[in-house]
């Protein structure tokens, strides 16, 4: 079992997954719009095809965190 905090730049929740799901899936469950700002996985930036990739593909073995960033254009 792996430790996700799940979020974006105001709402963040830390919820407990499986490493076999995916990482869209857990941001779906957790009602975080992805389609807008950039997808990061323990601060680096998410790659096209990432998103379908489940936990242990891509790595996470203990806890992480997937969070959407949205940056305002005068940020």
């Amino acid at each position: 079992m792996i430790k996700v905090t799940v979020g974006n730049n105001v709402k963040r929740n830390s919820v407990i997954v499986d490493e076999a799901v995916t990482l869209r899936s857990v941001l779906e469950e957790n009602d975080i719009d992805y389609t807008r700002g950039t997808m990061h996985l323990d601060g680096s930036t998410l790659q096209p095809g990432d998103m379908d990739k489940s936990f242990e593909e891509m790595g996470i073995k203990d806890k992480c965190f997937l969070l959407n960033v949205v940056k305002a254009d005068n940020a």
